[in-house]
């Protein structure tokens, strides 16, 4: 389990795990390297290769853990991650079964969801950006989560609350990034790759989310061969907390029982 856009484990991701360590499971929580308590510089740089390489390496360790059966791996995976899970799923075919919530799917999409002034700040600072790191220098910062009309990657009227609402009370965060990730997130596309996944794949859609639309998410998911899809009247980070995280995670375990039970239950 890891998080989405410039998020830590600690955004919400233990209320997730716990719920599935109730139910049986055992759970791996990480932060990307350049992230969190992960090591790494520079800070905050968001890397999409990076990140695929380090979704590798946790399944690794996740296999070599002596209380884990290594063919019985799941991916959980939300908002960034849950695109993800999606290209490392289709690059492994041992994985048993993928959770992608509220997933980003295709770059055009996100990035049209964008407000065009905000997108061309953005654009700005990623080339200055992209230009310090040729040069050595320090990175040129951009705002994670935004307000409308701040100079962020994300800045829809729901982004501002519902970012901040997965903070730990007294938790402290960085909320900036790597400005040169502006250029990289219209080329990721890793929706294109789910309909090469073996594993059964559990969707949790947001019919109303603003940062990954869900008209291109279903486009996507309905390929995958072995697809199950939920569709919630949510915004992109309702489905984190209060009723509508009630019944996503509830719904979540019973499609983990439904297709990869934990041990000692009839059909594990």
């Amino acid at each position: 389990m890891a998080h989405g856009l410039g998020g830590t484990r600690n955004m919400r991701l233990p209320a997730f795990a716990e719920r599935f360590v109730a139910e049986g499971y055992a759970c791996l929580l990480f932060d990307y390297r350049h992230f969190g308590d992960s090591d790494g510089e520079p800070r905050q740089l968001l890397d999409i290769k990076k990140q695929l390489q380090d979704w590798k390496a946790a399944i690794e360790h996740a296999r070599g853990l002596a209380q884990v059966d290594p063919d019985r791996v799941i991916l959980w995976g939300t908002s960034f991650s849950g695109g993800h899970v999606l290209a490392t799923a289709a690059d492994d075919p041992r994985i048993a079964a993928v959770i992608s919530q509220c997933p980003f799917t295709d770059g055009l999409a996100s990035t049209l969801a964008t407000e065009p002034l905000v997108s061309a700040k953005l654009t700005a600072k990623a080339l200055r950006d992209r230009l310090s790191a040729l040069v050595g220098a320090a990175p040129v910062m951009v705002a994670v989560a935004g307000r409308p009309g701040d100079t962020a990657l994300m800045t829809a009227p729901d982004v501002w609350d519902g970012y901040m609402n997965l903070v730990p009370e007294g938790a402290r965060i960085r909320n900036e990034a790597a400005a040169r990730f502006a250029l990289d997130i219209i080329r990721y596309y890793p929706g294109r790759k789910a309909a090469g996944i073996r594993a059964p794949v559990f969707f949790c859609v947001c019919d109303n989310d603003t940062v990954a639309p869900a008209k291109q998410t279903l486009r996507h998911a309905s390929r995958v061969p072995r697809h199950e899809i939920r569709r919630y009247q949510a915004g992109h980070f309702e489905i984190y907390v209060g009723e509508a995280f009630e019944q996503v995670v509830a719904d979540q375990i019973e499609f983990l029982k439904a297709h990869c039970p934990p041990r000692g239950t009839p059909g594990a």
